[in-house]
């Protein structure tokens, strides 16, 4: 990627006017990135085809000549970039798309570097949208929507999000990907099918906004912290999943997720400690584990699944890496204030 973006600046055309070109194009770099994300699943890589984007603009901006608006030209740069990614690239996957649910008494598994994980997004990343449309942006990037877009051919993915997120006519579509719009309707079609069979439903898209479901949030990260199983059985979901990548192994239904938490996790007292956060336009959770200093270090970054009747998905990141993107704090203490810089 490094060498690609400096072929793309080794001759840029004369007479570019860089302060015009970022007046008019920066106002699209976040719903950009939401895009390349969404096509994906992966923020480092949606950020490496964003600069590319920007660089192949910049480099043509003295020829373009307005046949689209310029927004729809940003968007074919980074979806063109994107089919190439993903040419090259292998799938992205959450553990629960690799094979069935674990035993909590046998060890973890640990997934090999063949593995490509899926990716959280940082709330922080989102584009700023009007409150009207602030649902539907949260929702298009729900880790679960967009782990089961990772399962779409490339081209079927592209149609579905310029279609049903981004709202585009077929023919735009179709001028995009230059095909024809029968094509479009036809991979859109097949699309939609593969979402319908994964079983994601409305419920699992719900906004963390009511009061009931703040206190949903708030139960279960104290009952977390506090490695407090019997609090945690009245916010689980009977048929609650955990996933931690990079572990292969996941727990179905909540008397295994428990046990694991009990024989795994909750074995210190004071050993965790949490901090809200957000991600995919999700609550999520990031734990921290008490070192040798006595201070609490980075640990995994959770995003939850929350429903009317409970937590049901829990999707643990176990890589530190994620904390600074999230800007949580590179340590806490044990009333969760941040210690020293990042």
């Amino acid at each position: 990627m490094a060498q690609a973006a400096q072929d793309l600046v080794r001759e840029p055309y004369a007479g570019t006017d860089d302060e015009e070109f970022s007046r008019l194009t920066e106002p699209f770099r976040r719903e950009l990135l939401a895009h390349c994300y969404r096509m994906l699943g992966s923020l480092h890589d949606a950020q490496d085809i964003v600069q590319e984007t920007y660089l192949r603009a910049w480099r043509g901006f003295a020829g373009f000549e307005g046949r689209s608006s310029l927004r729809v030209w940003l968007y074919r740069i980074a979806t063109s970039a994107c089919l190439t990614t993903l040419n090259h690239r292998s799938r992205r996957v959450l553990p629960s798309g690799l094979g069935p649910s674990g035993d909590p008494d046998q060890p973890l598994t640990v997934a090999g570097p063949d593995v490509a994980w899926v990716h959280p997004l940082p709330d922080a990343a989102l584009p700023a949208v009007d409150p009207a449309t602030i649902v539907t942006t949260r929702s298009s990037v729900r880790l679960a929507l967009v782990a089961a877009l990772q399962y779409l051919p490339a081209r079927q993915r592209a149609v579905l999000i310029l279609r049903d997120v981004l709202a585009w006519h077929a023919s735009e579509v179709a001028d995009l990907l230059d095909t024809t719009t029968d094509a479009v309707n036809s991979a859109l079609a097949r699309a939609r099918a593969h979402l319908a069979r994964t079983g994601l439903t409305e419920d699992m898209f719900t906004e963390p906004a009511d009061p009931a479901d703040r206190m949903l949030l708030d139960r279960y990260a104290q009952a977390f912290q506090n490695a407090d199983t019997a609090a945690l059985l009245r916010v689980l979901r009977e048929d609650v999943t955990m996933e931690m990548p990079p572990h292969l192994t996941w727990f179905a239904g909540r008397d295994a997720v428990i046990r694991f938490l009990t024989t795994t996790v909750f074995d210190r007292a004071g050993a965790v400690r949490t901090i809200p956060a957000t991600a995919n336009g999700q609550p999520a959770l990031a734990t921290y584990t008490r070192g040798a200093d006595g201070l609490y270090h980075p640990h995994g970054l959770q995003v939850l699944t929350l429903t009317r009747t409970g937590v049901s998905r829990i999707v643990s990141f176990h890589d530190p890496s994620l904390f600074e993107p999230c800007s949580l704090p590179a340590r806490i203490d044990g009333s969760g204030r941040p210690v020293g810089g990042r």
